[in-house]
């Protein structure tokens, strides 16, 4: 399970005295602490791995926000910080498909749902993300399934 894989990475965060990666896996777990409390389970869910992806692909996408607007602001330094965040959070996450792979998922799920126009694009994604979701960006995914029932 990816919580535990988390909390050994804390204790051996602690032992090798790695702070800044240390910090971030606490708020890691802070974050899905919060998201338990949320749900009001006491105990881990059966589909934790689920839950526990979500979370960190939102604490990611909301570090690749920070990293722009600092970028912008001209504040490299702390988009940095972030970016070495993003690093850390994602070692922890299912590893990505890459554009090409993504965009053959895609086009398979759409053949496979008979799906012919944009109206199908809710049922689509609803697919995508139940198959794909911890494995792909969801913010690119909407794009390519555009593109996939367009063409």
């Amino acid at each position: 399970m990816i919580r535990d894989d988390i909390k050994a990475a804390q204790v051996a965060a602690m032992k090798a005295g790695d702070k800044a990666r240390l910090g971030t896996i606490r708020l890691m777990l802070a974050k899905i602490k919060d998201r338990d409390i949320e749900l009001r389970t006491g105990t881990p869910p059966a589909d934790d791995d689920v839950l526990v992806t979500d979370v960190l692909q939102k604490m990611v996408k909301q570090r690749r926000e920070s990293i722009a607007m600092y970028e912008q602001g001209g504040r490299q330094e702390l988009a940095d910080i972030e970016a070495a965040e993003v690093a850390v959070i994602e070692d922890f996450l299912p590893a990505q498909l890459s554009d090409d792979e993504a965009t053959a998922a895609i086009k398979a799920i759409v053949a496979e749902l008979g799906a012919a126009s944009l109206k199908d694009m809710g049922r689509v994604m609803a697919a995508v993300k139940e198959r794909l979701g911890a494995q792909l960006d969801m913010s690119k995914a909407s794009g390519w399934v555009k593109a996939a029932l367009a063409g």
